[in-house]
């Protein structure tokens, strides 16, 4: 059973740094071809994918958000991290994490959601 689960502050304020950690349980996070994706939702809006920590601990980047994202990742604790700087309002979404399978010849797509964590961006 592969669960993940968000989890952070709800409420940020502008200029400072969005932190979240996704939780996993029944897969590690290095078991091979699985990428672990950021991915968040404004209201009223649609998705964006943020960017992905790669099981071999390379990362992905959305180039619109590359310049203020950072990604890694805790084997130990089977979670991995989510840091988005300098926030502003405009930011504020529900933020998933999920996982991404990928064969190496074959993208199978995200199967596995958390339920989402809101943050809001305000002061």
């Amino acid at each position: 059973q592969v669960q993940l689960r968000e989890s952070g502050p709800g409420l940020v304020k502008p200029s400072q740094t969005l932190s979240l950690t996704c939780t996993v349980s029944g897969v590690s996070i290095t078991t091979s071809n699985f990428y672990w994706s950021w991915i968040r939702q404004p209201p009223g809006k649609g998705l964006e994918w943020i960017g992905a920590l790669a099981y071999s601990g390379s990362t992905y980047n959305n180039p619109t958000l590359m310049s203020r994202t950072s990604m890694s990742g805790d084997t130990s604790k089977n979670q991995f991290f989510l840091y988005l700087s300098s926030v502003t309002p405009e930011d504020t979404a529900m933020y998933y994490c999920a996982r991404v399978s990928y064969s190496g010849t074959y993208y199978y797509g995200m199967d596995y959601w958390g339920e989402g964590t809101l943050v809001t961006v305000s002061s």
